[in-house]
Formats: C-alpha cells, structure tokens, sequence
C-alpha cells in the first residue's frame, strides 16, 4: 500500500509557508509504517520538538491503473475520508535548506492518520468543504474547490510515474492554518460536517 501525498495544492498554505505556488505538483509519498493504526494515538516523536498538523481530504482508489486519463479518474476511487499529514517541521526546515529529501519529516512511523472511510459514489461527484478542529477550536478549513491542481488532474499525472493499486491512498493537500501539537491534544476532521476522524497526541 502507498500513500501519494500533494505539497502545497493551496494558494493560502502556498503563500503561508512562504513559498510560490507550484506550476506542476509536489508529490511525496509514506510508507505503510506511517499510517496510525485505528484509533491510535500520534505519538510524538523524539526527533522533533515542531510536530505540524496538517488535515487534508484523504481518497482512496478501489482498483488498479496505469496511464489514467483525467476523465475515468473518478472510476478509480472507491473511499473518501479526512486525514492528517503529521509534519517535523523542524526537520523539514532543516532538509530544505540542505536541498535534502523530505522523508524524514513526513514519512516516519505514524506520520499519517485517516478517519472513518465512506464509500464514493463516482455518480454524485461535487465539491467538499472539510475542516480540522484542535481541543474543539476550528483551526483550518477548506473546500476541494480550492485546490490547486484537482484530484482528476493528480490521479492522471500521479498515473504517468507511478501504477495506482488498490488500496493506494491520495492525500490531496492541506489548506492554511497548520501549526503545532502538543502531547494531550485533540485533533478532529469533519467532512462535510460529518466528524470522520479523532487523534489523541501523546
């Protein structure tokens, strides 16, 4: 199983983090290992002392593909849900300016956390607001329509470089409002006003 994950698919998060807005996108990928198992917990990790949030809509693809055209791309989505991109923003810092990979701030052993899985209707496609709340305060919130590049472009080009299996798993970016968690913290994704996903930090 992988996990594709998009940088910087919104302007405001683009422009937060001090950075352009991509001309093509950014993607990474985690291993397996940094999924969080069911209703664990993030455990904060010892390497970092700035472990970011950043809650993103989170698809998951039902079957396998290659060289997918934008326009079957939905047909290859099975789930939808919310997620969080664990980030060791002081390792990721410290990566960029050595022109170094980001792996070891964003890939680690449970660096990503997804909520309860909704099946998709590739009939009823729209747009989906999503926000994440923190100790119960709102601290980001968001709308698929603001993305940069959509989630039909990303499985296309995504497509191009990598074979989609089943399973797979696309996070497909976080809007602005990202910060620090602290051991003790609540983290909570909404879909549509639907709470899909709850983390403890410890």
């Amino acid at each position: 199983m992988k996990i594709f994950c998009i940088g910087k698919n919104y302007v405001a998060h683009a422009r937060e983090m001090k950075s352009s807005v991509p001309e093509s996108p950014i993607v990474f990928m985690k291993p397996s290992t940094a999924l969080i198992k069911k209703n664990g917990p993030f455990l904060y990790p010892a390497f970092s002392d700035d472990v970011h949030y950043e809650g993103e809509v989170v698809f998951r693809f039902g079957k396998t593909g290659k060289l997918i055209d934008h326009r079957s791309a939905w047909d290859y989505i099975s789930h939808i849900t919310m997620g969080i991109d664990f980030t060791a923003r002081d390792i990721q810092s410290q990566c960029k300016a050595n022109g170094h990979p980001w792996e070891v701030a964003k890939s680690f052993d449970g660096s990503a956390a997804v909520g309860e899985f909704i099946a998709f209707d590739a009939s009823a496609i729209r747009e989906w607001s999503f926000k994440l709340t923190r100790n119960g305060d709102v601290v980001q919130e968001g709308s698929t329509s603001q993305m940069v590049f959509d989630v039909p472009f990303l499985v296309q080009f995504i497509s191009e470089r990598f074979t989609i299996e089943a399973g797979d798993l696309l996070f497909t970016g976080t809007p602005e409002g990202v910060g620090s968690v602290q051991p003790g913290d609540r983290l909570e994704g909404w879909l549509e006003e639907r709470k899909l996903l709850s983390v403890m930090v410890r």
